[in-house]
């Protein structure tokens, strides 16, 4: 789960952290009334959305006028990055900038630990230094049993700052993250950038905080904090149905049953040229209503150009899924050609039911696959 840059730096400045003062608006007339509590005319305004490379978009802009502050706010807030649209901003103080610095925890699977991250070339290009500048970017794994040692953070801090009081600020902030990290279940908390003031203090302008989905159960006030968009939605929607689905970006949907033969699926389709548009398990039910319900989900879908229905008849019976299919197409009105692959329990039964109807059968998962691809490329 991800949380907006004003609750992260929320959950920062409860565990000591230093940021830099933000007030979140939502609409012109807030906007204005924080703007005329400012002490100087220069303000920050940046978008709230869910999503990285925000300042690329054009979606974090700093202001030295009411004017310019004006036409600002209108155009962020009018502004959609990467799919998103602007809702809220978070507007304050222009902080003065002496350096920019990266600063992150994150969880590393492959080596089941935390593995902590800094680079001196923090900012908007983290990702270039990230490519061209590896030696920039310096890691410790942070073994569970002891946490953060004080030694492990002014060793760290050290990669940055000469200056000891520097690093002391740096170690700081090091264990103070550490803390947040474990006791909030997140799987990523990244500063970025972490300034130096031109007065010598170290201030998060930024922050982003990721959470571990299945330990939310633990934070209510946590996962209260959870925003969906439209696709997370239709997931949640999905599950409340007995759906395991995930969109994704290709063209071919589909409609499987069993995690290991859906996995195998988008596999198949990668390996003919074509592109899956979502994972879908249905379960092993043989509930045919489970099938309408699937294929409106699948339908909805405008970048849907071919249906691939692939089921392994073993708990759950090819003529159910037969019936369902045909139960579907009786209420659902479509052009998007439906490829079907049935085999195993009631193979036979199912096929013969869906004879003389809109699909196109296939018996094998290579026939069934190479059938959905051609189909999109005719």
């Amino acid at each position: 789960m991800k949380i907006h840059e004003y609750q992260a730096k929320e959950l920062l400045s409860r565990y000591g952290i230093p940021v830099d003062k933000g007030f979140l608006c939502t609409n012109m007339d807030e906007a204005l009334k924080v703007y005329s509590q400012l002490p100087t005319k220069s303000a920050i305004i940046k978008a709230q959305v869910l999503t990285g490379g925000r300042g690329k978009a054009g979606g974090v802009k700093i202001v030295h006028s009411e004017e310019v502050y004006k036409q600002r706010v209108n155009d962020i807030l009018n502004m959609d990055i990467k799919g998103l649209p602007v809702k809220k901003i978070l507007v304050g103080e222009v902080v003065n900038i002496a350096s920019e610095y990266y600063l992150s925890l994150v969880i590393d699977r492959e080596t089941k630990s935390v593995l902590l991250m800094l680079s001196s070339e923090g900012g908007m290009d983290i990702e270039d230094v990230s490519r061209t500048k590896s030696e920039k970017i310096h890691r410790f794994l942070i073994d569970s049993p002891w946490g953060v040692t004080d030694f492990l953070a002014r060793r760290a801090a050290f990669k940055l700052f000469d200056n000891l009081a520097l690093v002391q600020q740096t170690a700081d902030i090091i264990k103070q993250l550490y803390r947040l990290l474990i006791a909030t279940d997140a799987s990523l908390i990244e500063i970025n950038p972490l300034v130096l003031t031109v007065e010598g203090k170290l201030v998060a302008i930024d922050a982003k905080i990721n959470f571990d989905n299945n330990a939310l159960y633990r934070h209510p006030d946590i996962a209260q904090l959870a925003e969906t968009n439209e696709e997370e939605k239709k997931e949640q929607e999905a599950k409340a149905k007995g759906f395991s689905y995930v969109h994704l970006t290709g063209d071919i949907g589909c409609m499987v049953n069993g995690a290991g033969l859906a996995m195998a699926t988008m596999d198949m389709i990668e390996l003919y040229g074509g592109k899956p548009a979502n994972f879908l398990d249905i379960g092993g039910s043989s509930n045919s209503n489970k099938i309408v319900e699937a294929m409106k989900l699948l339908l909805a879908d405008k970048q849907i150009q071919v249906v691939l229905v692939n089921i392994f008849g073993g708990i759950t019976r090819c003529d159910d899924v037969a019936r369902g299919l045909l139960d579907a197409f009786s209420t659902i009105r479509t052009d998007v050609p439906v490829v079907v692959r049935l085999t195993g329990t009631n193979e036979q039964e199912g096929r013969k039911i869906l004879e003389g109807g809109p699909f196109h059968i296939a018996e094998t998962m290579e026939q069934a696959t190479r059938l959905a691809v051609e189909k999109v490329n005719h």
